[in-house]
Parts: C-alpha cells; structure tokens; sequence
C-alpha cells in the first residue's frame, strides 16, 4: 500500500535525514541551504548598498568611492584583498577551509553618461565630464545591483568559509562600458595584471540584471550568447564656407549624412544576415559652431556588433569603401578607426550545462529560458578567452509588468526590482560552490 504524505511531514522526513546525515557527527548541514538562508538574511544590507552605490555612480576607471565602499566590505570578512587593480579595480581572496578548485565571480562597477529620469529617493544627481561634455552620471545598466549582489554572495561565503571546498576570488572590475578615449581599462587590463593568476582561476561566473525577464527568472545560451562590440570613429575633412554659398567649399555634415545612411545598407543589402546577426549604429556626430557657417571637419563614432569573425572582418571592408569612396566623390577626405573592441561573449558548453542545472535550482526550472543572442555586449568575454566561463541574465522587471513594456539598459528611465538581488546573491554563491564541490567529488 501507497500511504500519501503531507508536504509538511515531508519538510519534516527530509529535515531528520538532513540531521543524520549532516548533524551530530560532525558533517557541515547542506551549503545550499545555508546559502539561501545567508541571502535571506543580508537581503536589507544588498539593498542598502545597491541604493547607496545608484545614488553615487562614477563613470569608468573613475570608481573611486565604489571601490573604496567594496575594499572595507571585503576587508571586514576577513578577505585577501587587492586594490587599484586595472585603475580602480578591487579582488577578494576567500579560501576555504578544503581543498579545492579557484573559481571567480566577477562584478562590474562603472556607470554610463545618462541623465537620470527616473524619480526614486535615492536618484542620481551626479554630474560630471565625458570625453569633454558636461553630462549627467547613471547606473542606466544595472552594475549598482551587480556590486551590491557580489558584495552580499562575499559576506554569505564568507560565513561558511571552513566548509567551502576551494578558493573564490571576487572580481570587482572598472569601466566594462569601456575606458575614456585614450586610455586603457576594464577585463582586459585587469587580465593583464594579473587577476586570473595566483592562484590561477579554472572557472569564471558572471551575470547582468536586465528587465527583458521578470524577477524570479533567469535566462542563459550555450556558446554565442552576446556579441562582439568594437567603436569606430571617423574624421571628415571638408573645407569651410559661408553657409550661403557652399559651393565655394566642401560641406562635411552633408558627406556625413550621405555615410550615415549608406552605413547601413552594409547590413541590410550587402552581408547574408541569416548567418548571424550584425548590426551598424553611429552613436554621435559633431561639427560646426553656427547655423550659417559650413564647418571644416566633422567627427563621427559608433559601434559595429557582430557573432562570426568572417563576417565581422568583411563589414569592415566594407565600411572602409563605403566612408572614403563618398568622401571622395564630395570632394572631401575621410578617416576610418576602428577598436580592437569586445570579443562574443561565449559560454563554455560542458560548463553551461552543468551550471544550468543549478540555475534550475535556484530559481525553478519553469522560470528558467534559454535567451536569444543579444546584440549588446559584455567584456565579461575577455575572461571567458582565458578560462571557461558561465554568464547568464538576471531578470529585474516587476512582475506583472508586460514584456513590451520592459525598459532597455542604457535608458534614462532604465530601473530593477529590488526583489530580485536576493535571487543573484543566491545564483552567484550557488554557482561558486555548486562547481567546486562537483570537483571536490572526484
């Protein structure tokens, strides 16, 4: 006979074996759970430093407060630390208690140039200069949340450092958006200075908060999930005029305008876009002082985002015929740069899968998607070049509230749902500890 169970008296079962098997012989309880209740219990302090950090954004390798803020936190647990890491840069060294794997989770903290519109007690109303432009500051990409989750998964695995099987190193990188013209900054350098060595990292775990999914759910791809992100910029050199007589001269904004456009038929007409996406978008353009005046120069940038490297080196073919050879027919000269950029951002396969599964646990398996490639990039791909890596999308958006209506990252009235930081504290911790114990067992 099959005898049916309540689901109390089966909380109750699975409490007893719990303390048989993990209780008075001296085994730690399940680190799962003491995860869950860990995040639980530090979700007012991650609230508190997600709003603190939004109401204080730095633009990259400029996080000089972020990084002083997450210094004493992790020096307060009792960690390794390293500062000025890549800039601004700040790692923490936990080591457990058994041996082990070293494993990292990695956290940007830069800001972007956005004029906050978004009403909230905390709301930015920082100033400051970009590339020369007096501009408002914004956590208009969510790495508020993704300091403050880093910093609350710290203090819960600090908590249970003698049971945790391995090293963490806790990654708090600068300027992921990208570093000042003319300088240098982000995963790269931080790669370049050592931050996956000594001891060496054989895994990386990442995420980005987003409100493409509700809170409560999370979403991840297996290999190409984002794109490759380079900037381009170009310099029109025309020749300057009375804006009455432009024929005396040669009118860059119109040459601009003429390459604007042409930019993007590369995509629409000239590249097989069912191979993978590809994507040309000219973010700025800037020339002349007054109305009646034709300028002599005009500067333009943008970013090209591509998944194949054959496609990617084909647009830039292109772009550089298209820009010199309308320059040219204007009587105009045209300069092409383009950055050495972002790599995709590509999931190791046998580690998604496996890490998968944990996601699954976290959240539940029904609130769990496999996500689209995403044009937008991440520098978190630096990393994943050297060693595997797992980054997956946490979603911010209220529930209730319609997909249509999500807000996009970048935007002024970009905004999350502090619900969902305990969820990414969880993930975070559950990740690290779930992959290292997986390699304690064979």
């Amino acid at each position: 006979m099959v005898r049916k169970i309540s689901s109390a008296a089966a909380v109750a079962l699975v409490a007893a074996a719990a303390f048989f098997i993990c209780g008075p012989g001296g085994w730690s309880e399940d680190l799962g759970t003491r995860i869950d209740g860990g995040a639980q219990a530090v979700e007012s302090k991650v609230i508190a430093w997600r709003r603190d950090i939004h109401e204080h954004p730095e633009l990259s390798n400029r996080e000089f407060r972020t990084s002083e803020l997450v210094a004493k936190h992790l020096q307060g647990l009792g960690l390794e630390v390293q500062t000025k890491v890549a800039h601004t840069g700040v790692v923490g060294v936990l080591k457990g208690g058994k041996p082990g794997p070293v494993i990292a989770l990695r956290a940007d903290m830069d800001a972007l140039p956005v004029e906050e519109r978004v009403e909230l007690p905390f709301k930015s109303k920082v100033r400051s200069t970009y590339e020369g432009q007096d501009v408002g500051v914004m956590h208009a990409c969510g790495h508020d949340t993704h300091v403050a989750i880093l910093m609350g998964a710290a203090e819960v695995l600090a908590g249970m450092r003698e049971d945790i099987p391995g090293t963490i190193k806790f990654i708090f990188q600068p300027a992921e958006e990208g570093a000042p013209k003319g300088e240098k900054g982000g995963a790269g350098v931080m790669i370049e200075e050592g931050v996956l060595q000594n001891p060496a990292v054989e895994a990386i775990f990442g995420l980005h908060i987003t409100q493409a999914w509700e809170v409560g759910h999370a979403a991840y791809r297996p290999m190409g999930m984002m794109a490759s992100a380079e900037r381009f910029d170009v310099k029109l050199q025309g020749k300057q005029t009375h804006g009455a007589q432009p024929w005396m001269g040669v009118d860059p904004i119109v040459v601009g305008a003429q390459i604007v456009m042409a930019l993007q038929t590369i995509v629409s007409r000239q590249i097989d876009v069912t191979a993978a996406p590809a994507i040309i978008t000219v973010g700025s353009m800037h020339g002349g002082v007054r109305n009646n005046i034709v300028p002599d120069s005009v500067s333009m940038s943008g970013t090209v985002r591509t998944f194949d490297p054959d496609m990617k080196k084909e647009i830039h073919e292109r772009m550089e015929r298209t820009i010199t050879r309308i320059a040219e027919s204007a009587g105009a000269t045209a300069e092409l740069e383009i950055s050495d950029g972002v790599p995709v951002t590509f999931n190791d396969p046998a580690l998604t899968e496996q890490m998968g599964r944990t996601l699954d646990s976290v959240f539940g398996g029904d609130n769990v998607q496999t996500a689209p490639m995403v044009t937008g990039a991440e520098d978190f791909s630096f990393y994943q070049e050297k060693v595997p890596g797992f980054f997956f999308f946490l979603g911010g958006r209220p529930q209730g509230v319609p997909k249509e209506q999500a807000i996009p990252n970048h935007s002024p009235l970009f905004a999350v749902d502090e619900s969902a930081l305990t969820g990414g504290v969880r993930a975070m911790s559950r990740l690290a500890v779930d992959y290292m114990q997986s390699k304690a067992e064979k």
